[in-house]
Protein backbone atom coordinates (compact mmCIF):
# COMPACT_ATOMS: atom_id res chain seq x y z
CA UNK A 1 0.00 0.00 0.00
CA UNK A 2 1.35 3.42 -0.94
CA UNK A 3 2.62 5.57 1.92
CA UNK A 4 0.61 8.71 0.03
CA UNK A 5 -2.84 7.14 1.00
CA UNK A 6 -3.98 9.06 3.72
CA UNK A 7 -4.08 7.73 7.12
CA UNK A 8 -6.33 7.97 10.54
CA UNK A 9 -4.14 8.70 13.61
CA UNK A 10 -5.84 7.01 16.47
CA UNK A 11 -4.85 6.55 20.50
CA UNK A 12 -5.65 4.02 22.63
CA UNK A 13 -6.78 4.87 26.51
CA UNK A 14 -6.46 1.29 27.96
CA UNK A 15 -4.24 -1.80 27.36
CA UNK A 16 -6.80 -4.51 29.01
CA UNK A 17 -8.07 -7.46 27.37
CA UNK A 18 -9.44 -5.78 24.71
CA UNK A 19 -7.20 -2.94 24.43
CA UNK A 20 -4.57 -4.61 23.90
CA UNK A 21 -6.52 -6.87 21.39
CA UNK A 22 -7.69 -3.81 19.23
CA UNK A 23 -4.04 -2.88 19.26
CA UNK A 24 -2.99 -6.50 18.21
CA UNK A 25 -5.52 -6.09 15.47
CA UNK A 26 -4.65 -2.44 14.29
CA UNK A 27 -0.72 -3.30 14.13
CA UNK A 28 -0.46 -7.01 13.20
CA UNK A 29 -3.32 -6.49 10.06
CA UNK A 30 -2.52 -2.90 9.15
CA UNK A 31 -2.61 -3.18 5.39
CA UNK A 32 -5.78 -5.64 5.38
CA UNK A 33 -7.78 -3.40 7.78
CA UNK A 34 -6.64 -0.23 5.47
CA UNK A 35 -8.52 -1.95 2.49
CA UNK A 36 -11.60 -2.41 4.50
CA UNK A 37 -11.30 1.45 5.51
CA UNK A 38 -10.18 3.11 2.29
CA UNK A 39 -7.18 4.18 4.29
CA UNK A 40 -4.49 3.14 6.35
CA UNK A 41 -5.37 3.01 10.28
CA UNK A 42 -1.90 4.11 12.55
CA UNK A 43 -1.74 3.58 16.14
CA UNK A 44 0.35 6.64 17.49
CA UNK A 45 -0.46 6.86 21.45
CA UNK A 46 -1.77 4.53 24.22
CA UNK A 47 -2.20 4.75 27.40
CA UNK A 48 -1.99 2.22 30.72
CA UNK A 49 -1.43 2.11 34.38
CA UNK A 50 1.50 -0.47 33.89
CA UNK A 51 4.01 -0.39 31.18
CA UNK A 52 5.94 -3.63 32.03
CA UNK A 53 2.59 -5.86 31.21
CA UNK A 54 3.60 -8.13 27.81
CA UNK A 55 0.40 -7.59 25.96
CA UNK A 56 1.70 -9.51 23.14
CA UNK A 57 2.01 -6.67 20.14
CA UNK A 58 4.97 -5.13 19.63
CA UNK A 59 4.33 -1.26 20.96
CA UNK A 60 8.12 0.40 20.01
CA UNK A 61 7.69 3.97 18.12
CA UNK A 62 4.46 4.56 19.64
CA UNK A 63 3.99 6.89 22.28
CA UNK A 64 3.00 6.08 25.82
CA UNK A 65 1.36 8.63 28.21
CA UNK A 66 0.77 8.26 32.08
CA UNK A 67 -1.36 11.07 31.89
CA UNK A 68 -3.99 9.77 29.32
CA UNK A 69 -5.69 13.33 29.29
CA UNK A 70 -2.74 14.61 27.16
CA UNK A 71 -4.22 12.52 24.20
CA UNK A 72 -6.49 15.00 23.96
CA UNK A 73 -4.27 17.83 23.52
CA UNK A 74 -2.68 16.48 20.51
CA UNK A 75 -3.66 17.79 17.25
CA UNK A 76 -2.06 15.42 15.13
CA UNK A 77 -4.88 12.55 16.87
CA UNK A 78 -8.51 11.67 14.96
CA UNK A 79 -9.63 8.94 17.31
CA UNK A 80 -9.54 8.46 20.93
CA UNK A 81 -10.87 4.80 21.74
CA UNK A 82 -11.25 4.59 25.33
CA UNK A 83 -11.03 1.16 26.52
CA UNK A 84 -10.61 2.06 30.55
CA UNK A 85 -14.25 1.65 31.19
CA UNK A 86 -15.88 3.36 34.16
CA UNK A 87 -19.16 5.51 34.78
CA UNK A 88 -17.08 8.45 36.28
CA UNK A 89 -13.18 9.52 36.17
CA UNK A 90 -10.60 9.02 33.76
CA UNK A 91 -12.89 7.72 31.30
CA UNK A 92 -16.03 10.13 31.03
CA UNK A 93 -12.63 13.22 31.18
CA UNK A 94 -11.05 11.87 28.32
CA UNK A 95 -14.38 11.70 26.01
CA UNK A 96 -15.43 14.90 26.91
CA UNK A 97 -11.92 16.25 26.34
CA UNK A 98 -12.06 14.77 23.37
CA UNK A 99 -15.22 15.75 21.67
CA UNK A 100 -14.61 19.64 22.95
CA UNK A 101 -11.43 19.39 20.74
CA UNK A 102 -12.67 17.69 17.93
CA UNK A 103 -11.95 14.37 18.08
CA UNK A 104 -13.58 11.29 17.48
CA UNK A 105 -14.36 9.05 20.57
CA UNK A 106 -14.91 5.09 20.19
CA UNK A 107 -15.76 3.17 23.63
CA UNK A 108 -16.44 0.12 24.77
CA UNK A 109 -17.57 1.56 28.15
CA UNK A 110 -21.59 1.08 28.49
CA UNK A 111 -21.46 2.50 32.02
CA UNK A 112 -20.51 5.76 30.68
CA UNK A 113 -22.54 6.22 27.85
CA UNK A 114 -25.77 4.70 30.19
CA UNK A 115 -25.08 7.67 32.60
CA UNK A 116 -23.57 9.77 29.92
CA UNK A 117 -24.32 9.54 26.84
CA UNK A 118 -26.84 12.43 26.39
CA UNK A 119 -24.14 14.85 27.13
CA UNK A 120 -21.68 12.93 24.83
CA UNK A 121 -23.23 13.13 21.78
CA UNK A 122 -24.25 16.80 22.43
CA UNK A 123 -20.42 17.49 22.60
CA UNK A 124 -19.67 14.96 19.94
CA UNK A 125 -22.66 16.86 17.40
CA UNK A 126 -21.76 20.28 18.57
CA UNK A 127 -17.92 19.83 17.80
CA UNK A 128 -18.69 17.68 14.51
CA UNK A 129 -17.41 14.66 16.16
CA UNK A 130 -18.55 10.83 16.29
CA UNK A 131 -19.09 9.16 19.40
CA UNK A 132 -19.83 5.31 18.53
CA UNK A 133 -20.32 2.17 20.97
CA UNK A 134 -20.56 -0.61 18.96
CA UNK A 135 -18.89 -2.47 21.24
CA UNK A 136 -20.69 -0.97 24.86
CA UNK A 137 -23.41 -3.41 23.86
CA UNK A 138 -23.34 -7.52 23.53
CA UNK A 139 -19.72 -7.43 22.24
CA UNK A 140 -19.30 -9.06 19.21
CA UNK A 141 -22.90 -8.82 17.93
CA UNK A 142 -23.66 -5.84 15.73
CA UNK A 143 -26.46 -5.09 17.82
CA UNK A 144 -25.86 -1.19 17.89
CA UNK A 145 -25.55 -1.10 14.08
CA UNK A 146 -28.81 -3.89 13.54
CA UNK A 147 -30.89 -1.13 15.90
CA UNK A 148 -29.62 2.32 14.64
CA UNK A 149 -28.97 1.57 10.57
CA UNK A 150 -30.26 -2.04 9.78
CA UNK A 151 -33.56 -1.34 11.20
CA UNK A 152 -33.66 2.49 10.76
CA UNK A 153 -36.54 2.44 8.61
CA UNK A 154 -38.71 0.24 11.29
CA UNK A 155 -40.95 1.35 13.86
CA UNK A 156 -39.49 -1.02 16.66
CA UNK A 157 -42.06 -2.60 19.00
CA UNK A 158 -39.60 -4.18 20.85
CA UNK A 159 -35.87 -5.07 21.94
CA UNK A 160 -35.55 -8.11 24.02
CA UNK A 161 -32.06 -9.81 25.39
CA UNK A 162 -29.75 -12.07 26.95
CA UNK A 163 -27.09 -9.20 27.67
CA UNK A 164 -24.85 -10.59 30.12
CA UNK A 165 -22.86 -14.09 29.43
CA UNK A 166 -21.68 -14.25 33.18
CA UNK A 167 -25.56 -14.67 33.94
CA UNK A 168 -26.67 -16.75 31.33
CA UNK A 169 -23.04 -19.20 31.80
CA UNK A 170 -24.47 -19.19 35.72
CA UNK A 171 -28.24 -19.85 35.05
CA UNK A 172 -27.29 -22.57 32.32
CA UNK A 173 -24.48 -24.44 34.47
CA UNK A 174 -27.04 -24.18 37.10
CA UNK A 175 -29.34 -26.05 34.87
CA UNK A 176 -27.67 -28.80 33.27
CA UNK A 177 -25.64 -29.71 36.70
CA UNK A 178 -27.84 -29.00 39.44
CA UNK A 179 -25.63 -27.65 41.56
CA UNK A 180 -26.27 -24.00 43.01
CA UNK A 181 -25.96 -20.81 42.51
CA UNK A 182 -22.90 -19.69 44.79
CA UNK A 183 -20.67 -22.87 43.68
CA UNK A 184 -21.27 -22.14 39.93
CA UNK A 185 -20.65 -18.79 40.74
CA UNK A 186 -17.10 -19.35 42.00
CA UNK A 187 -16.34 -21.96 38.78
CA UNK A 188 -17.38 -18.94 36.71
CA UNK A 189 -14.45 -16.64 38.48
CA UNK A 190 -12.13 -19.42 37.96
CA UNK A 191 -12.38 -19.48 34.32
CA UNK A 192 -12.25 -15.64 33.99
CA UNK A 193 -15.90 -15.33 33.07
CA UNK A 194 -17.24 -13.83 36.23
CA UNK A 195 -15.04 -10.79 38.33
CA UNK A 196 -13.54 -11.44 41.50
CA UNK A 197 -16.35 -8.54 42.63
CA UNK A 198 -19.34 -10.05 40.24
CA UNK A 199 -22.10 -7.54 41.60
CA UNK A 200 -22.05 -5.67 38.50
CA UNK A 201 -23.29 -8.66 36.58
CA UNK A 202 -25.17 -10.99 38.84
CA UNK A 203 -27.16 -8.30 40.30
CA UNK A 204 -28.14 -7.08 36.65
CA UNK A 205 -26.52 -3.90 36.36
CA UNK A 206 -23.88 -4.67 33.26
CA UNK A 207 -27.25 -5.93 31.39
CA UNK A 208 -28.90 -2.59 32.57
CA UNK A 209 -26.47 -0.56 31.25
CA UNK A 210 -26.92 -2.58 27.83
CA UNK A 211 -30.58 -2.37 27.54
CA UNK A 212 -30.18 1.31 28.40
CA UNK A 213 -28.52 1.68 24.99
CA UNK A 214 -30.83 -0.16 22.91
CA UNK A 215 -33.97 1.55 24.50
CA UNK A 216 -32.03 5.02 23.93
CA UNK A 217 -31.72 4.13 19.68
CA UNK A 218 -34.83 1.92 19.48
CA UNK A 219 -37.11 4.84 21.16
CA UNK A 220 -35.45 7.83 20.44
CA UNK A 221 -34.66 8.49 23.64
CA UNK A 222 -32.11 9.66 25.90
CA UNK A 223 -30.13 7.23 28.14
CA UNK A 224 -31.12 7.51 31.20
CA UNK A 225 -30.06 4.39 33.71
CA UNK A 226 -31.99 5.10 36.60
CA UNK A 227 -35.30 4.97 34.44
CA UNK A 228 -34.41 0.93 34.32
CA UNK A 229 -35.95 -1.57 36.62
CA UNK A 230 -33.28 -4.13 37.62
CA UNK A 231 -32.94 -7.66 39.12
CA UNK A 232 -30.39 -9.37 39.14
CA UNK A 233 -30.00 -13.54 39.50
CA UNK A 234 -28.45 -14.18 42.91
CA UNK A 235 -32.46 -15.44 44.32
CA UNK A 236 -32.21 -18.26 41.81
CA UNK A 237 -31.83 -21.99 43.52
CA UNK A 238 -31.20 -25.30 41.70
CA UNK A 239 -34.88 -26.53 42.70
CA UNK A 240 -35.79 -23.75 40.76
CA UNK A 241 -34.72 -25.51 37.60
CA UNK A 242 -36.06 -28.68 38.21
CA UNK A 243 -39.79 -26.64 38.66
CA UNK A 244 -39.42 -24.92 35.89
CA UNK A 245 -38.41 -27.76 33.35
CA UNK A 246 -41.54 -29.94 34.89
CA UNK A 247 -43.39 -27.04 33.49
CA UNK A 248 -41.80 -26.34 30.27
CA UNK A 249 -39.81 -23.37 31.12
CA UNK A 250 -36.35 -22.31 31.28
CA UNK A 251 -34.78 -19.74 33.48
CA UNK A 252 -32.93 -16.67 31.72
CA UNK A 253 -31.81 -13.12 32.81
CA UNK A 254 -33.53 -11.16 30.27
CA UNK A 255 -33.88 -7.62 29.16
CA UNK A 256 -37.16 -5.97 27.78
CA UNK A 257 -37.23 -2.19 26.39
CA UNK A 258 -40.80 -1.79 24.84
CA UNK A 259 -42.00 1.96 23.53
CA UNK A 260 -44.12 3.83 26.65
CA UNK A 261 -42.71 1.27 29.65
CA UNK A 262 -40.07 1.48 31.82
CA UNK A 263 -36.87 -0.49 30.80
CA UNK A 264 -36.68 -3.96 32.51
CA UNK A 265 -33.84 -6.41 33.11
CA UNK A 266 -35.64 -9.69 34.56
CA UNK A 267 -34.72 -13.34 35.63
CA UNK A 268 -37.90 -14.62 33.95
CA UNK A 269 -39.32 -18.18 32.62
CA UNK A 270 -39.34 -19.06 28.75
CA UNK A 271 -41.01 -21.16 26.87
CA UNK A 272 -38.39 -24.18 26.21
CA UNK A 273 -39.29 -23.80 22.75
CA UNK A 274 -38.60 -19.61 22.38
CA UNK A 275 -35.46 -18.60 20.74
CA UNK A 276 -33.80 -17.00 23.80
CA UNK A 277 -34.48 -19.93 25.38
CA UNK A 278 -31.95 -21.97 23.43
CA UNK A 279 -28.98 -19.28 23.84
CA UNK A 280 -26.99 -20.86 26.69
CA UNK A 281 -23.25 -20.82 27.79
CA UNK A 282 -21.65 -17.17 27.62
CA UNK A 283 -23.67 -16.56 24.71
CA UNK A 284 -25.41 -12.98 24.48
CA UNK A 285 -28.83 -12.73 21.72
CA UNK A 286 -30.51 -9.77 21.12
CA UNK A 287 -34.22 -10.29 18.86
CA UNK A 288 -35.35 -7.16 17.54
CA UNK A 289 -39.67 -6.35 16.76
CA UNK A 290 -40.81 -3.69 14.68
CA UNK A 291 -43.02 -3.26 11.47
CA UNK A 292 -42.40 -3.81 8.80
CA UNK A 293 -39.37 -6.37 9.70
CA UNK A 294 -41.58 -8.80 11.91
CA UNK A 295 -38.88 -10.40 14.26
CA UNK A 296 -34.90 -10.40 14.13
CA UNK A 297 -32.88 -12.45 16.37
CA UNK A 298 -29.07 -11.86 16.40
CA UNK A 299 -26.79 -14.42 18.59
CA UNK A 300 -22.67 -13.93 19.16
CA UNK A 301 -20.28 -13.93 21.99
CA UNK A 302 -21.10 -11.39 23.88
CA UNK A 303 -17.55 -10.41 26.01
CA UNK A 304 -14.00 -11.15 25.56
CA UNK A 305 -10.90 -9.14 23.68
CA UNK A 306 -11.86 -11.33 20.39
CA UNK A 307 -15.62 -10.68 20.02
CA UNK A 308 -15.25 -6.48 21.69
CA UNK A 309 -12.22 -5.49 19.64
CA UNK A 310 -14.05 -6.65 16.64
CA UNK A 311 -16.65 -4.16 17.29
CA UNK A 312 -14.28 -2.03 17.73
CA UNK A 313 -12.97 -2.21 14.48
CA UNK A 314 -16.09 -1.68 12.95
CA UNK A 315 -16.43 1.41 14.33
CA UNK A 316 -13.16 2.52 13.51
CA UNK A 317 -13.47 1.40 9.75
CA UNK A 318 -17.05 3.42 9.73
CA UNK A 319 -15.51 6.80 10.73
CA UNK A 320 -12.43 6.20 8.03
CA UNK A 321 -15.09 5.10 5.13
CA UNK A 322 -17.36 8.14 6.55
CA UNK A 323 -20.06 6.25 7.80
CA UNK A 324 -20.00 7.29 11.38
CA UNK A 325 -23.65 9.06 11.57
CA UNK A 326 -25.14 9.97 14.93
CA UNK A 327 -25.09 8.52 18.07
CA UNK A 328 -28.02 7.64 18.87
CA UNK A 329 -29.32 7.20 14.94
CA UNK A 330 -31.07 10.54 15.27
CA UNK A 331 -30.02 14.82 16.80
CA UNK A 332 -29.70 14.67 20.49
CA UNK A 333 -32.27 17.70 20.10
CA UNK A 334 -35.01 15.56 19.24
CA UNK A 335 -34.80 12.63 21.80
CA UNK A 336 -37.17 12.69 24.41
CA UNK A 337 -36.18 12.69 28.00
CA UNK A 338 -36.43 9.20 29.35
CA UNK A 339 -37.66 9.93 32.36
CA UNK A 340 -40.94 11.22 30.99
CA UNK A 341 -41.81 7.49 29.63
CA UNK A 342 -44.36 5.86 32.28
CA UNK A 343 -42.74 4.02 35.35
CA UNK A 344 -44.82 1.01 34.73
CA UNK A 345 -43.35 -2.49 34.00
CA UNK A 346 -45.75 -3.20 31.20
CA UNK A 347 -49.29 -5.00 30.82
CA UNK A 348 -50.43 -7.92 34.01
CA UNK A 349 -48.20 -11.31 33.44
CA UNK A 350 -48.25 -14.93 35.00
CA UNK A 351 -45.90 -15.24 37.79
CA UNK A 352 -43.86 -18.33 39.07
CA UNK A 353 -43.37 -18.29 42.83
CA UNK A 354 -41.50 -20.20 45.02
CA UNK A 355 -42.28 -20.25 48.71
CA UNK A 356 -40.44 -22.25 51.36
CA UNK A 357 -42.83 -23.32 53.71
CA UNK A 358 -43.36 -25.38 56.93
CA UNK A 359 -45.53 -28.97 55.82
CA UNK A 360 -48.54 -28.65 57.97
CA UNK A 361 -51.97 -28.63 57.55
CA UNK A 362 -53.86 -25.18 56.39
CA UNK A 363 -50.44 -23.75 55.07
CA UNK A 364 -52.27 -23.76 51.62
CA UNK A 365 -55.24 -22.15 52.86
CA UNK A 366 -53.48 -19.45 54.57
CA UNK A 367 -51.82 -18.52 51.48
CA UNK A 368 -54.35 -18.71 48.60
CA UNK A 369 -56.56 -16.46 51.59
CA UNK A 370 -53.85 -13.79 51.05
CA UNK A 371 -54.02 -13.88 47.34
CA UNK A 372 -57.83 -14.22 47.08
CA UNK A 373 -57.91 -10.87 49.12
CA UNK A 374 -55.69 -9.75 46.45
CA UNK A 375 -57.44 -10.55 43.62
CA UNK A 376 -54.67 -12.89 42.24
CA UNK A 377 -55.70 -16.29 41.20
CA UNK A 378 -53.51 -19.39 41.26
CA UNK A 379 -53.11 -21.32 37.61
CA UNK A 380 -51.14 -24.60 38.88
CA UNK A 381 -49.01 -25.70 42.30
CA UNK A 382 -45.90 -28.77 42.82
CA UNK A 383 -44.96 -29.46 45.49
CA UNK A 384 -42.34 -32.76 45.76
CA UNK A 385 -41.83 -34.79 48.35
CA UNK A 386 -42.83 -34.31 52.33
CA UNK A 387 -41.52 -33.39 55.21
CA UNK A 388 -44.13 -32.74 57.93
CA UNK A 389 -42.93 -30.15 60.26
CA UNK A 390 -40.17 -28.75 58.36
CA UNK A 391 -39.55 -26.35 55.60
CA UNK A 392 -40.67 -27.59 52.14
CA UNK A 393 -40.37 -25.89 48.65
CA UNK A 394 -43.89 -24.98 47.60
CA UNK A 395 -44.40 -23.49 43.74
CA UNK A 396 -47.24 -21.88 42.29
CA UNK A 397 -48.08 -20.32 39.03
CA UNK A 398 -50.16 -17.79 38.58
CA UNK A 399 -53.05 -15.77 36.04
CA UNK A 400 -51.42 -12.74 34.74
CA UNK A 401 -51.47 -10.14 37.71
CA UNK A 402 -49.42 -6.78 37.99
CA UNK A 403 -46.47 -6.83 39.56
CA UNK A 404 -47.31 -4.40 42.33
CA UNK A 405 -50.20 -6.77 43.16
CA UNK A 406 -48.10 -9.45 43.84
CA UNK A 407 -45.21 -7.47 45.27
CA UNK A 408 -47.93 -6.70 48.48
CA UNK A 409 -49.17 -10.10 48.41
CA UNK A 410 -45.23 -12.11 48.49
CA UNK A 411 -44.52 -9.30 51.38
CA UNK A 412 -47.80 -10.12 53.51
CA UNK A 413 -46.57 -13.78 52.87
CA UNK A 414 -43.15 -13.18 54.21
CA UNK A 415 -44.52 -12.23 57.64
CA UNK A 416 -45.53 -15.50 58.16
CA UNK A 417 -44.43 -17.63 60.64
CA UNK A 418 -44.87 -20.85 58.54
CA UNK A 419 -43.13 -18.77 55.46
CA UNK A 420 -39.17 -19.63 56.26
CA UNK A 421 -37.42 -17.50 53.52
CA UNK A 422 -38.19 -14.89 51.51
CA UNK A 423 -40.52 -15.17 48.86
CA UNK A 424 -39.09 -15.69 44.92
CA UNK A 425 -41.16 -14.34 42.10
CA UNK A 426 -40.33 -14.48 38.21
CA UNK A 427 -42.48 -13.29 35.27
CA UNK A 428 -43.32 -16.05 33.04
CA UNK A 429 -42.84 -15.15 29.07
CA UNK A 430 -45.75 -16.91 27.21
CA UNK A 431 -44.04 -16.24 23.72
CA UNK A 432 -41.24 -14.50 22.08
CA UNK A 433 -43.19 -11.11 22.11
CA UNK A 434 -44.76 -11.46 25.65
CA UNK A 435 -42.83 -10.09 28.86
Amino acid sequence: MSNAKPSLKIAIAGLGVVGSEVARQLINRSDELALAAGKMIQVVAVSARDRSVNRGVNLDGIDWYDETHKMAERDDIDIIVEMIGGSEGVAVDLARAALRSGKHVITANKAMIAHHGAELAQLAEANDAHLLFESAVAGGIPAVKTLREGLAGNKITRVAGILNGTCNYILSTMETTGRGFEEVLADAQRFGYAEAEPSFDIDGIDAAHKLTILAAIAFGQKPDFSAVSIQGIRDVSSVDFTYANQLGFRIKLVGVAEPGLMPRMETCLLPLDSQLAKVNGVLNAVEFHGEPVGSVLAVGPGAGGCATSSAVLSDLIDIAAGRGGLPFGRSINTLADATAVENCAGPDKPFYVRLMVVDQPGVLATLTGILQKHSISIEGLLQQGRAPGNAVALVMTTHETSVVKLGIALDEMEKLPIVKAKPVAMPIMLADKEM
